[in-house]
């Protein structure tokens, strides 16, 4: 018999499944600095990583990831937008911090995590995180990505990153994309 409370047996057994779906996903991780927690690095595609902090609990697995900063801009078009979004979402959510800045967040009574359980986890995460990313920029940092456009213009720096943008940040004499 495992030795502790079955409090402490079933944190062990979450932790275990966690290294364990860990060591066969082939993501990045390592250690958090807080006992009991995890970091993994899901690859995205218009963010191009997504950080998830995944913390074994006293009664659940909580994870969490960043999604964007406080916006600049349209804090109430961002919130709504988010909210609204939330009611779709698999068992997960977003959240604001006391700094504005913008997370999502989940959590797995630890009975309940296994491998399956982690990869749905992490896979509605990473498209919370990664899918509308590009919407929020916009919505909530349109000006200072306009600023930013026409700052490397004039001094002809590279635009790979605002490319996605284009459409909306181009202006009448820019110079096309690839020059």
């Amino acid at each position: 018999m495992t030795p502790g409370t079955p409090q402490d047996q079933a944190r062990a057994a979450a932790q275990a499944a966690v290294d364990a779906f860990l060591a066969e996903a082939g993501l990045e991780w390592e250690p958090g600095l807080t006992p009991g927690e995890t970091v993994v690095t899901l690859p995205g595609e218009k963010k191009l990583k997504t950080v998830v902090s995944l913390m074994v609990g006293e009664t659940a697995l909580v994870a969490r990831a960043f999604v964007v900063r406080n916006p600049d801009e349209n804090h109430d078009r961002v919130h709504r937008f988010l909210l609204s979004r939330n009611l779709r979402l698999p068992g997960i959510a977003y959240a604001v911090d006391s700094s504005g800045d913008v997370y999502v967040t989940g959590r797995l009574p630890l009975v309940a995590v296994s491998a399956e359980a982690l990869d749905g986890l992490l896979g509605a995460i990473l498209e919370a995180s990664d899918g509308p990313f590009n919407e929020l920029l916009v919505l909530g940092f349109l000006t200072s990505m306009q600023k930013e456009w026409a700052w490397r213009i004039d001094r002809g720096e590279s635009l790979r990153n605002l490319e996605a943008f284009r459409g909306i940040l181009e202006r009448p004499g820019d110079p096309p994309p690839d020059a």
